[in-house]
């Protein structure tokens, strides 16, 4: 027996809960194909606020209380030994506003409340196994299950991560490409208080990334040649402290890993399409790149918003793909850009050629200034297009007031 849905969601990662309750709180039935994931994530995620206003929206926040630490002040220092180094660059979410930037937390608490919230949500129905195969072409393509059941829905929405069944079956190719990197993640206590301030540390291997988490504790995703990531891993505790402690120079005092190490290689992935006929594609079934500037999951969040602007009924198949191909649309000026900045961030620190280190001194020695192109970045980091949107109202403003002036002079 096949089971009918207005929506399939596949992929049960943060990007596909959210997108599953957000479907849901729209006044659909949704399709939740969602097997639990074989190892707990020891990662954690700095959430920017736009993200936290989604899951606000979703009622998952309020059920994060005490588990997240706010992000006040972004650092980021270079810490290589290269002849060019860049200033040290801090950014204060005062500067816009803000009482903070975002909060961490972890993956495996955000999972948690997004899967309690769905648990409550009489309109999902979550189906704890893989998607086999994906069928795309009929008025409701069919979703068929591991176990052989059929589910369909006319709007399919792939979450299903970087090896995604339903964007190969929508025929959507991607470009994808890997780093001679891996990232270790884990967490620490410290001696002494973060102060709501995460620091990148920037050296000739990659980040070296530490954001807090609640009291005297952070994260850190440390990114590293593979080499040298066998040699990381392979360390006594002491040792690790020793070193963790070292590379951070002291900022926090001693220092205590209190949690297992994950490593992952780093790689890069972009689709070129970000929805074709009835799928459309969310989180890192759409794109992927390295852990730098909080931009991961939170453009995954960008991806799962944007589904908010989907018609309500989609009446037949023209409509859907009409719909998925606005969406494509509007996600396309957003991913791309962030790919291309972290891509070419990333590399740069891997580059040791003098004009490559001279670009990116410069380039960060002109965001340590406090002109409008740290405004301008500022506001960027935080919501993709809302600097350029104030800068247009700013001078529509500005045209009008001129314009009354010179009404003002001719009534004279």
């Amino acid at each position: 027996m096949t089971k009918t849905f207005d929506a399939v969601v596949i992929g049960g990662g943060l990007a596909g809960c959210a997108a599953a309750l957000l479907l849901a709180q729209g006044g659909r039935s949704v399709g939740f194909v969602a097997p639990k994931a074989p190892v707990k994530d020891g990662r954690t995620t700095a959430l920017l606020m736009p993200s936290i206003a989604l899951l606000d929206e979703l009622d998952v926040w309020s059920h994060l209380n005490g588990k997240t630490a706010p992000l006040r002040t972004m650092r980021i220092a270079d810490a290589s030994r290269r002849l060019l180094r860049a200033p040290t660059v801090s950014f204060n979410s005062s500067e816009i506003d803000e009482d903070a930037f975002g909060h961490n937390v972890a993956n495996a608490d955000l999972l948690a409340a997004l899967d309690d919230r769905i648990a409550e949500t009489p309109s999902i129905t979550r189906f704890d196994q893989p998607a086999r195969s994906v069928s795309p072409e009929a008025a409701a393509p069919i979703v068929t299950l591991a176990d052989g059941m059929e589910i369909e829905g006319r709007l399919i929405i792939a979450a299903d991560g970087r090896n995604s069944v339903a964007r190969e079956a929508a025929g959507i190719k991607t470009r994808v490409w890997s780093y001679p990197q891996s990232a270790i993640v884990l967490t620490f206590s410290h001696k002494l208080p973060h102060r709501d301030v995460s620091t990148e540390f920037h050296t000739e291997e990659g980040p070296f990334t530490q954001v807090p988490l609640s009291g005297n504790r952070s994260s850190l995703v440390w990114v590293v040649k593979p080499e040298h990531a066998e040699r990381i891993m392979a360390l006594s505790p002491d040792a690790l402290n020793r070193e963790i402690e070292d590379r951070l120079q002291s900022i926090l005092g001693a220092v205590t890993v209190d949690s297992e190490l994950q490593r992952f290689p780093l790689s890069g992935m972009v689709a070129e399409n970000f929805g074709r006929g009835a799928i459309a594609l969310v989180g890192e079934a759409a794109h992927l790149f390295p852990p730098i500037g909080a931009q991961g999951l939170n453009l995954g969040m960008r991806d799962v918003a944007e589904l908010r602007n989907l018609p309500a009924h989609l009446e037949d198949r023209a409509s859907v793909e009409a719909a998925i191909a606005k969406f494509d649309r509007a996600r396309r000026p957003d991913i791309v850009s962030r790919t291309q900045a972290v891509d070419l961030l990333n590399r740069s620190l891997l580059n040791g050629l003098l004009p490559v280190q001279f670009a990116r001194a410069a380039g960060l020695t002109l965001l340590a200034g406090t002109g409008p192109v740290r405004q301008l970045a500022l506001k960027e980091g935080m919501k993709p297009g809302s600097a350029f949107s104030g800068f247009g109202g700013r001078l529509r403003e500005q045209i009008r007031r001129q314009r009354a002036g010179r009404d003002r002079e001719q009534q004279r």
